[in-house]
């Protein structure tokens, strides 16, 4: 294991691996202060979490990804690398976050959701691009982002959809695959996360 840098007053529980050395040349994960990481959770080395970081059980976090400060990453979540995260961000239980994700400030993504890089998997030799989340988005659960669409500020994608475009800002996207509409009045405005 490679050394990790930590805040003050962080929690790490047993049964966790944190600075997991997936190569020979890596530099040690960095951990801000009042980071909770709970058990069955494996963080890469490369990695940087900032300020009062939660993560659920069973979180993987791997290589070249940084994460903004009061994130709160749900249980079974997996990011995979080479990923963004911003500040205030709640990634619920069971999320997938691909490589090459950006995920702005103030993003709510619901149980399950699952963002894609790959438009061709195993089919072509493509470069991988994952979605980018605009500021206060609001994703619901079990809701599909494919690769390199873009997530408009303050827009909802509904419970369910499958987004294969990008998504204007204050747009509620909804269905399969997923239509847009205008933004409800009780849906507007930034996230209170």
């Amino acid at each position: 294991m490679v050394h990790t840098s930590y805040g003050t007053n962080c929690t790490v529980d047993e049964h966790t691996i944190v600075g997991y050395e997936y190569d020979t040349d890596v530099t040690p994960a960095a951990i801000g202060d009042n980071v909770t990481i709970r058990a069955g959770s494996t963080i890469y080395a490369d990695v940087i979490l900032h300020n009062s970081i939660q993560t659920g059980h069973n979180v993987l976090i791997r290589e070249h990804t940084e994460i903004g400060a009061e994130t709160i990453i749900g249980t079974n979540t997996v990011i995979d690398g080479y990923s963004n995260i911003g500040a205030n961000v709640s990634l619920q239980t069971g999320a997938y976050i691909p490589s090459h994700t950006k995920i702005e400030d103030c993003v709510f993504v619901g149980p399950h959701a699952v963002l894609t890089n790959d438009p061709a998997p195993v089919r072509q030799g493509v470069d991988l691009d994952g979605p980018t989340i605009k500021s206060s988005v609001s994703i619901g659960a079990n809701a599909t982002i494919l690769p390199d669409v873009t997530i408009g500020k303050r827009s909802f994608v509904a419970a369910g959809a499958i987004v294969t475009r990008d998504v204007p800002p204050d747009t509620l996207a909804i269905g399969a695959p997923a239509t847009f509409k205008s933004l409800p009045e009780e849906l507007q405005g930034k996230n209170n996360l």
